[in-house]
């Protein structure tokens, strides 16, 4: 089961939800639990769950390389490519590097096989643990690469796994790499606060798991800082609300020192299993 949390916007408290969240089921439930930190711009979840990494890998992309013998010219591959990350600056055509995807249209389509492939390293891929045997995964894209997608990909292809509660901590916004994070979710736990940026980036990120059907939910955190904002919208796309969280600036300060919600505030833990009863109602499945 893949539940995805999820925010229009950052530092709703998405990596709080997500993190404590898969703590407690790997304490409370009898099915593997993992977490899987699909921020790959700016990974942090690892720092409330301080895993031992045990395996890593690199994230790559194919890119093109043309052979000077080979190639005619033809410009077929230029024109192939979506993405405009073919030109012809002389004889035999150059890769943009930044802008190719990988996606090898344009050595398919090559006449006469002038186009090898290859790897390109965008980004490292880890996996682990915590000393409590939750299960943990995290992708980091390079800096300088400009493309998180492909790196998210990857990192689920090779962790995923259909046995485990799976809980994926998500990009903030409602781009691509946060469209890639959600594709084969079972849920999406939509984390936001009552703040007119809260109001708005919800309405996105609703929009978004709706287009995709994706049975969701929401959690309000900070959720006395004012009232009747995020409740309205809510209640005219029937979104039930799951879980408020008030803000506590003790909470607050005992959170940017790297604890979990659950270990500051225990209060919150039949509370939290009780989201994860209500995920398993709507989405009708069934786990002890």
């Amino acid at each position: 089961m893949n539940i995805v949390v999820a925010s229009g916007k950052g530092g709703t408290g998405k990596t709080t939800i997500a993190t404590s969240l898969a703590m407690l089921l790997n304490e409370h439930i009898s099915k593997p639990v993992k977490i899987v930190d699909s921020d790959v711009e700016a990974p942090n979840a690892h720092l409330v769950l301080k895993p031992q990494i045990n395996q890593t890998r690199d994230a790559s992309i194919a890119l093109p390389v043309f052979s000077a013998d080979i190639c005619t010219g033809c410009k077929i591959c230029v024109d192939v490519c979506r993405y405009h990350a073919i030109v012809m600056t002389g004889e035999i055509p150059y890769v943009m590097e930044q802008l190719c995807h990988g996606c090898g249209s344009c050595t398919l389509q090559c006449p006469v096989n002038a186009i090898t492939e290859e790897a390109h390293a965008i980004g490292q891929l880890s996996m682990g643990s915590t000393q409590a045997g939750l299960g943990f995964a995290k992708g980091e894209l390079t800096i300088s690469e400009p493309m998180s997608a492909p790196v998210i990909r990857q990192l689920k292809q090779w962790q995923l796994d259909a046995d485990s509660i799976n809980i994926l901590d998500a990009p903030p916004g409602a781009s691509c790499p946060v469209v890639e994070t959600l594709r084969r979710a079972d849920f999406a736990l939509l984390v936001t606060e009552p703040t007119p940026f809260g109001l708005h980036d919800l309405k996105q990120i609703i929009q978004l798991v709706q287009l995709m059907k994706i049975p969701h939910a929401v959690i309000i955190n900070r959720s006395n800082l004012a009232k009747n904002i995020i409740e309205p919208i809510c209640k005219a796309n029937r979104i039930p609300i799951l879980l408020r969280i008030p803000f506590d600036k003790i909470t607050a300060e005992q959170l940017s020192t790297g604890k979990a919600l659950i270990e500051i505030r225990p209060n919150l833990i039949d509370e939290l299993r009780q989201v994860f009863q209500s995920i398993l109602k709507l989405t009708g499945q069934e786990i002890e």
